[in-house]
């Protein structure tokens, strides 16, 4: 079938009939945005989705994928990861395309002072879509004392660089604060209000910390923040230790707005928590990596293994997808610029193979478990282009590919 596929679209560019430059035909499209949940053709022109229908004939298009039994997303949105600055960050090109995350929000690398670095080192020079979370340390995450010190969390300065780069600014972050009180969690929320855009928070509770969980999500956070690592009872006390029930101070500041963000990383999501959280239906608002060099091996963080872990504690893909795409767009105010197949915007796509089988998932501790169900990135098409392309779905075989001084 694929062979038949190449050639008529062989054909179709040989006599200019070609209304589209990349037909995606025969997935299963799961688009939550737009409710699309079926067999559906997917069609690009330049760097939008032009189509999205029951079949659009292969001779309309260029280049056509066969994704038939495969899954068709929009690309994947990582809301915590760390590509800058961060001791362990990854350069998001390495790490993000090749698991079918187009997009990746850095988890405050950068602050205000080091913005313009950050930009022209790693935003600029990505093929993956990237974007920030500014700490609320003007120097960034650079660890110990440095994100300690109060006397560089400038809420107004903060706030101005957001208000310069708000094409690459989606809100706050607040993170390692090692001293007693809120100062940095106040100052973050201050940034906040100035710029209005969101806060997301990491920050333990430390004995001697004088910060508690309840607090810190009722009184201090707003509607529309946020705080990562919630499977780590370090952060959040998300379960309690003797009933193995999610605390109701929990359930209340869900109630109240504030979102609950995955941040897996490599000390962040723990069985013993995931599980008694989602057996109660407690499940993240967004899917994330917090992925740097230590947790993209044992853990194994990337995005499709995310949704793996949380699909085997009883998610299904659809919800999954969901909060990897269009929960994570509406939390940092992208949608519908991202996280959606709709016609007319940019082409960020995903295919993704989902396997039935006995694979080994583990924490962020190393311990495993194992699942049944794990889903993998076949390919991936940021901006129009296909960049990622496990199974050789658009190429065609060496024996019939004509010229070897062109590169297709």
């Amino acid at each position: 079938m694929r062979l038949g596929i190449l050639a008529l679209a062989l054909s179709a560019c040989l006599y200019g009939q070609s209304k589209y430059d990349l037909l995606l035909k025969g997935g299963h499209v799961i688009d939550p945005a737009n409710k699309r949940d079926g067999i559906m053709d997917v069609a690009v022109k330049g760097n939008t989705i032009a189509r999205v229908a029951s079949s659009i004939p292969a001779v309309e298009a260029i280049k056509v994928l066969d994704v038939s039994g495969l899954y068709v997303t929009p690309g994947l949105i990582d809301l915590h990861a760390h590509v800058y600055g961060y001791s362990g960050s990854i350069f998001p090109d390495d790490s993000a395309l090749i698991a079918g995350t187009t997009t990746v929000v850095d988890a405050g690398g950068a602050g205000w002072r080091t913005f313009d670095d950050f930009y022209e080192k790693t935003i600029r020079p990505s093929r993956t879509r990237v974007l920030a979370f500014l700490n609320i340390v003007g120097r960034g995450m650079l660890g110990g004392d440095v994100e300690s010190n109060t006397g560089d969390m400038d809420p107004e300065r903060t706030a101005a660089k957001i208000r310069e780069r708000r094409d690459y600014i989606v809100g706050i972050k607040t993170a390692h604060f090692a001293l007693p009180g809120w100062t940095a969690i106040d100052r973050a929320v201050k940034a906040g209000e100035l710029s209005g855009t969101p806060v997301m928070v990491d920050d333990k509770i430390l004995t001697g910390a004088e910060r508690d969980t309840r607090t810190k999500l009722l009184e201090k956070l707003r509607p529309g923040d946020m705080h990562t690592h919630m499977y780590n009872d370090r952060q959040l006390e998300l379960v309690d230790r003797f009933t193995g029930r999610v605390q109701p101070y929990i359930l209340e500041a869900r109630k109240k707005g504030v979102l609950f963000d995955l941040g897996h990383g490599a000390g962040s999501f723990l069985w013993p928590v995931a599980v008694k959280a989602m057996r109660q239906g407690f499940a993240p608002d967004t899917i994330s990596t917090d992925l740097h060099s230590s947790s993209i091996m044992i853990p194994e963080s990337d995005m499709p293994n995310c949704i793996s872990k949380l699909m085997n504690l009883g998610m299904t893909l659809q919800e999954g997808i969901a909060k990897s795409t269009i929960r994570p767009a509406e939390a940092i105010r992208r949608y519908p610029e991202l996280g959606t197949l709709g016609e007319g915007r940019v082409a960020d796509i995903s295919v993704f193979e989902l396997r039935s089988g006995v694979f080994a998932f583990k924490d962020a501790w190393h311990k495993k478990m194992l699942g049944n169900k794990k889903l993998e990135a076949v390919a991936t098409i940021r901006d129009g282009k296909l960049v990622y392309d496990r199974k050789g779905l658009g190429f065609p075989e060496w024996t019939s590919a004509g010229d070897y001084g062109v590169i297709p």
